[in-house]
């Protein structure tokens, strides 16, 4: 053979799916699809075949000891994949039960192959393969004969001009001492991960000749329209550099607080993480809320994502304006089952959709705790891939941060957001003369000269107050104040 042969790309009808295969499924590809009971392997398989399947392309179902066709059409028809119009013509369901149960493995291939030779297909379905080792085992039966098969059905596959699928209740253990894991080009598994009273859905691709696959678990939701996969991101791995003059350059945007500005250095260089670090209460979210509202006076759009409340828990009036006059976008999440996969493309979506260039994520806590708690595990980690995402769409992204304020030391956060930041604004309580107050200093500003003044802060009707010089409280350190009337 001296001619490369080109396999063409398959695309799928699962969304999210292509890109974690790297660009579709190859045509002929011999596939096994795995999982637990309830993972989704059925729904998953026919969501494949129905957006495949055409008259062109003809498919067959093959379904052996597991639930009876009718029974599972009767589930698969109320997702809005199935098409009726499609069923007896492009696909055709084929029941193998009677010769499974009765052990006649000659009998099951016989009638395999005659209904492959009557309808030509392009896909085959067998659900659920798992059926035929578990009837061998029950009833004591020549395992040799079940291999036998095996063999026989990976052989003549290969000759049907075919894609093909075995979906099966298999274990992750299984792929080491079961041989039909060694001949499959493809090895797809669904899992279910199930933590106190929280359960989330997982998508690897183990395995795909010819394919450069996205590593990893991949969370996916199934709901009306069936499965849809969230693939993991992965940061680049060499972010563009920019060297000193391209840092200062950069477009600046104004905090909406002209004082704030002004301690900036000319505000927020466009395309920046900011960290707003600060104990309850202290105007975290009133301070995102004027850097939303200074976006649309200069006629941008921007995105609030809400993890501590619901849509219907507006944290201000000026906020509640801002989303109903369409300037700023809402994404709320307050689910505790969320993956960071899940939230960063819904994100992602509607920063896409509403060419958003400015972004608050309100709050790091709040989102930590949205999220299952396998993911809570990892925190750091998702926090830098959902910062990096959003960074690299060109929005200028505020986070909030909660930090308890102990006034015996000086944290910014306890996920390493800081590090992630290039911009760190901290807000602190001083008491003073039997009085809270609140003081505000720039911490951090990556590639530009700032202000390290401590400033009294405070929130007035008309919005932010920030002094105009140095707190006149003395011997602030470390979030203490000297008593000097004592």
């Amino acid at each position: 053979m001296s001619e490369k042969i080109d396999l063409r790309l398959l695309p799928i009808a699962v969304p999210g799916f292509d890109t974690v295969l790297g660009g579709g499924l190859p045509e002929l590809s011999f596939n096994i699809i795995g999982g637990a009971p309830g993972s989704g392997k059925t729904t998953f398989a026919q969501q494949i075949m129905f957006g495949l399947a055409s008259p062109q392309r003809r498919a067959l179902f093959f379904t052996a000891m597991g639930e009876p066709p009718v029974k599972m059409l009767r589930y698969q028809q109320q997702f809005s994949f199935f098409d009726f119009d499609k069923v007896g013509d492009a696909v055709n369901f084929i029941s193998l039960a009677s010769q499974v149960e009765e052990g006649n493995y000659d009998a099951v291939l016989a009638r395999i192959l005659e209904e492959v030779r009557t309808h030509g297909p392009a896909l085959v379905f067998i659900d659920s393969f798992r059926s035929f080792v578990q009837s061998v085992r029950a009833d004591h039966q020549d395992v040799a004969a079940l291999q036998n098969f095996v063999q026989q059905l990976v052989t003549h596959m290969t000759g049907w001009n075919a894609t093909t699928f075995l979906i099966g209740e298999y274990q992750a253990n299984e792929a080491d001492e079961n041989p039909i894991f060694t001949v499959a080009d493809g090895i797809i598994w669904l899992s279910q991960h199930v933590q106190r009273n929280v359960m989330s859905r997982k998508l690897q691709v183990i395995k795909m000749r010819g394919q450069r696959q996205r590593p990893g678990l991949h969370a996916f939701r199934i709901d009306r329209n069936g499965i849809e996969v969230f693939p993991r991101h992965l940061p680049a791995i060499e972010p563009p550099y920019l060297d000193a003059s391209a840092q200062a350059a950069r477009t600046r945007l104004s905090s909406g607080v002209p004082v704030l500005d002004d301690m900036l250095g000319g505000g927020f260089p466009d395309g920046h993480i900011v960290l707003v670090s600060g104990p309850t209460g202290s105007g975290k979210t009133i301070l995102a809320t004027e850097f939303l509202a200074a976006g649309a006076r200069n006629g941008e759009t921007g995105v609030v994502a809400l993890f501590e409340r619901n849509p219907t828990q507006l944290m201000n009036a000026r906020l509640d304006e801002l989303v109903r006059s369409g300037q700023v976008s809402l994404a709320s999440a307050s689910a505790l089952d969320l993956s960071i996969d899940e939230t960063l493309h819904d994100l992602v979506s509607l920063i896409e959709r509403t060419k958003a260039t400015r972004m608050v994520l309100d709050s790091i806590p709040g989102f930590m705790m949205s999220l299952a708690p396998e993911a809570r595990e990892d925190f750091a980690e998702s926090l830098y891939r959902m910062a990096t995402a959003l960074a690299s769409k060109g929005v200028t992204l505020l986070m909030t941060t909660e930090m308890e304020d102990r006034f015996e030391e000086l944290r910014f956060s306890p996920y390493g957001s800081v590090v992630l930041a290039d911009v760190v604004i901290m807000l602190r309580y001083v008491e003073h003369q039997a009085e809270l107050h609140t003081v505000i200093s720039v911490v951090k500003v990556r590639g530009s000269k700032h202000s390290r003044q401590i400033r009294t802060f405070h929130i007035a009707d008309d919005g932010v107050v920030i002094g105009t010089g140095p707190a006149p409280f003395e011997g602030i350190l470390l979030g203490n104040v000297r008593r000097t009337d004592s």
